[in-house]
């Protein structure tokens, strides 16, 4: 009888995870076609070029070349394997590489990521600008010890070649449907695990062991579960989860910002960095810095939060 009984939750719990999966997968995918595209014309018509120049004075405060303008705004546009994609071509030193990483990982994809953000917790304007600030502060930090960062580098003549407009497409529609096919599977995998866990009645008992970091990130324990997708899986990839979590509406409003705080600025902990990591940056300024950033930003909003309310009083 109880196996029975547990192959029955285990049934249920795998058709809802589809369910769930299928429809969250369609949202996902509504945001990410327009939203790329838009973003590869701009980059063929050599608009992304313009937003480098006026990178230029951010590039300095943060002790970066001009050139780093590219691959920056293009990561805070589309994400971490455009970037590593130019840094790869562009002869820019190791130390130079890595404040690029950084500020990448604190801060980019930042219209996708900043959309799902909106949708369950965060103004997307608000998202956007405490993932930029602290990766300027970041980068400005770290540069400090990494020695001149600043020197001037060659760009090759090839990487500004001009592509013909229907190998944009097939190039973009390749990639475009390269990402979907993952981001489907693994929408699918974590809504049918986390969906089959809720039906057995183990999802509570999972979650207790990351309870006591929350308090270390000054975030609530019952946002346990959207921290924890975010961390594994990315804004992006985990979106469906936060995103289902925040339409329950259990959560206070200043629970979900102080997630989305830490969450925006410290996510995707496993992918993203070893990408980078590949490429012989060092793991030091990878991982720890965006840890040590969302855990200084959530405190900041909370003594702001207490500031203002006692002024209110």
């Amino acid at each position: 009888m109880a196996v029975s009984n547990f192959q029955s939750q285990l049934r249920s719990g795998f058709f809802a995870g589809v369910g769930k999966g299928w429809s969250s997968f369609l949202w996902i995918s509504k945001i990410i076609i327009p939203v790329s595209f838009l973003v590869t014309i701009l980059r063929w018509a050599g608009w992304l070029e313009y937003l480098d120049v006026l990178l230029e004075p951010l590039m300095n405060l943060i002790n970066l070349p001009p050139e780093a303008g590219l691959p920056v705004v293009t990561g805070m546009l589309l994400g971490t394997y455009s970037v590593i994609a130019i840094i790869t071509v562009i002869p820019f030193t190791i130390e130079q590489m890595t404040l690029i990483a950084m500020f990448t990982l604190i801060s980019h994809a930042l219209i996708v990521e900043g959309i799902i953000q909106h949708k369950s917790g965060l103004n997307i304007i608000k998202a956007s600008v405490i993932r930029l600030t602290a990766a300027i502060v970041a980068v400005l930090v770290v540069s400090q010890f990494l020695g001149d960062t600043s020197q001037s580098v060659a760009v090759p003549v090839d990487l500004a070649a001009h592509t013909p407009f229907t190998e944009l497409l097939y190039v973009w529609g390749r990639d475009t449907a390269g990402l979907l096919v993952k981001v489907f599977g693994i929408i699918m995998l974590v809504m049918i695990i986390l969906e089959s866990l809720k039906s057995l009645g183990w999802i509570e008992y999972s979650l207790k062991f990351f309870r006591p970091l929350m308090r270390i990130l000054g975030l609530s324990d019952r946002t346990a579960m959207m921290w924890v997708a975010a961390i594994v899986f990315g804004l992006m990839y985990g979106g469906a989860i936060i995103v289902e979590e925040a339409k329950k509406g259990s959560l206070r409003k200043e629970e979900l910002e102080r997630l989305h705080i830490s969450i925006g600025i410290n996510h995707a902990m496993i992918e993203d960095p070893a990408l980078f990591a590949v490429l012989g940056l060092p793991a030091l300024w990878l991982w720890g810095p965006r840890f040590i950033m969302a855990i200084i930003a959530v405190q900041i909003y909370r003594g702001i939060r207490s500031i203002t309310a006692s002024a209110q009083k």
